[in-house]
C-alpha cells in the first residue's frame, strides 16, 4: 500500500478467506499508525486451478 498504492489479495475457501481478513485488520492497523487509512472492497471472482472453475474471494485494498 505504502508502494504501490493499492493491494490485491485473493482466497479460495472459508479459511483462507478468514485469514485474508485477519491478514488485512491487522496490516490496517499498523497502517494507521503511518497515517495510512485504507478501505476494502471485496469482491467475488471465477478463477481456474487444475482445469476447474473454482469461486474465489478477491479483496482490493487501497486508501481512502
Amino acid at each position: 500500500i505504502l508502494e504501490l498504492i493499492r493491494a490485491e489479495v485473493q482466497a479460495i475457501g472459508a479459511g483462507a478467506g478468514i485469514l485474508a481478513f485477519k491478514a488485512i485488520v491487522i496490516a490496517k492497523g499498523y497502517l494507521a499508525e503511518e497515517g495510512v487509512f485504507v478501505f476494502c472492497d471485496p469482491s467475488f471472482v471465477e478463477v481456474e486451478i487444475d482445469d476447474q472453475e473454482r469461486t474465489a474471494i478477491r479483496i482490493v485494498v487501497a486508501p481512502k
